[in-house]
């Protein structure tokens, strides 16, 4: 019999998937469970849940490590920021369980890959053409987006069939989350006038409730990636995990917006990133210390295309691998260290230093030691203004439309007249 392999989460969706895709296909199920350090799940628990319902076999993959090398920290190096705010903590875990979804098939000789994605969302994209870029010979099954059952026929069809359907009172909210963030929708947030209900945040304060001093932490940098915190050099993982919590206990990572999904459509959503914020603000600091002005200004575009191909799904395309090339370069002075202050749900920069620094002291200082070289000052101001002034002598400003630019002349009275 042919063999499909499911990302399996053991919730209601990918449970009933599993029995539905024998059913349907005629298909043996693999299952593939992916550790991104979602740490309120229970791994072994899924494995067996998915073999009791049916499955030929269960995989459970530790990607941990994978992903903050290779996914979070070139996001971060990037300053990859969808529309400005969102760190794509979700975007960027799927190119990953794509991956790995396309190894597992090709391990165990299955002609078809399945995730649970339903039709209105931006993952099912996600998934499906990272799929076919790695793998264009397999089928890709979303089932969601087939058997059409209600929410009360899914739970019918599992009853039917002795898959176990969780007893606890759902949700209201729709929650993914990984090691560098969570992801909140539905329920109250779909009215954009609703402050969101304490209940949605799980990884951060509320900022009038955390501490009343606040936290001044240090990141160092090498090449653009955190290596130490205070002081202490700690892997990648460590890094994250300590960072989440000093942050999340000051109310810092909150993230509340409207973003423009790829599928067309606005959604209000919620985010908690505490380490994601305070490092994507930490190395943009340094990044204002290490590299020159156009630097920064060109890296600026650079990173809303990289946002925007991480978000649209577009991972393993030529595209990210000739920016990705763009942006290792564009790192190699990025070293230093950073001193954040966390403070009732703000994360400010106070402190910057780094060997690699372009500011100078005493060329920035009007104090003793000036350096600064002030008779170039007039000569640099006369070729800069030369254009400017050269047009006003041909074309007169203000014989025609200045479109605003130009205010009118201002009446008043003289002395003599007050």
């Amino acid at each position: 019999m042919e063999k499909v392999v499911l990302a399996y989460s053991g919730g209601l969706d990918t449970s009933v998937a599993i029995r539905w895709l024998g059913e349907k296909y005629g298909l043996d199920v693999v299952t593939l469970t992916i550790d991104l350090g979602a740490n309120d799940r229970d791994l072994e628990g899924i494995r067996e849940k998915a073999i009791k319902i049916g499955a030929v076999k269960a995989v459970v993959v530790d990607a941990k490590e994978l992903f903050v090398r290779h996914f979070i920290f070139p996001a971060l190096q990037a300053g990859a920021l969808y529309e400005g705010e969102y760190p794509l903590a979700t975007a960027l875990a799927r190119p990953l369980i794509a991956k790995l979804l396309v190894d597992v098939a090709r391990d165990e000789n299955a002609q078809a890959v399945a995730h649970g994605c339903t039709g209105k969302g931006n993952d099912q994209v996600r998934f499906d053409v990272a799929v076919a870029a790695l793998a264009p010979d397999l089928k890709v099954i979303a089932p969601i987006r087939e058997w059409k059952m209600s929410r009360e026929e899914e739970i019918e069809y599992a009853v039917e069939r002795g898959i176990p359907v969780p007893v606890t009172v759902a949700s209201p909210y729709s929650i993914d989350q990984n090691l560098w963030g969570r992801s909140i929708e539905c329920g109250a947030l779909e009215d954009p006038w609703t402050e969101p209900p304490a209940d949605v945040f799980q990884w951060t304060a509320a900022p009038h409730k955390s501490p009343d001093e606040p936290l001044y932490v240090e990141l160092e940098f090498e090449r653009g990636i955190p290596v130490a915190l205070n002081g202490e050099r700690m892997d990648s993982i460590a890094l994250i995990t300590a960072l989440n919590e000093l942050a999340g206990n000051h109310g810092v990572g909150r993230i509340d917006m409207v973003e423009n999904r790829l599928v067309g459509i606005k959604s209000r959503e919620v985010y908690e990133a505490p380490a994601a914020v305070t490092l994507h603000k930490a190395h943009q600091a340094l990044e204002a210390l290490t590299l020159s002005k156009d630097s920064i200004r060109f890296k600026a575009i650079v990173a809303q295309n990289y946002a925007d191909l991480i978000y649209n799904g577009l991972w393993f395309s030529s595209l990210h691998q000739d920016i990705a090339a763009y942006v290792a370069s564009s790192q190699r002075n990025v070293t230093g260290t950073i001193r954040v202050k966390l403070f009732k749900g703000i994360c400010q920069v106070v402190g910057r230093q780094s060997e690699k620094s372009l500011y100078r002291h005493a060329l920035a200082t009007y104090d003793r030691g000036d350096a600064f070289d002030y008779t170039a000052a007039e000569g640099f101001i006369k070729l800069w203004g030369l254009p400017l002034k050269t047009q006003a002598q041909v074309q007169l400003l203000g014989q025609g439309e200045t479109y605003g630019i130009l205010p009118p002349k201002v009446e008043y009275k003289g002395k003599d007249e007050s």
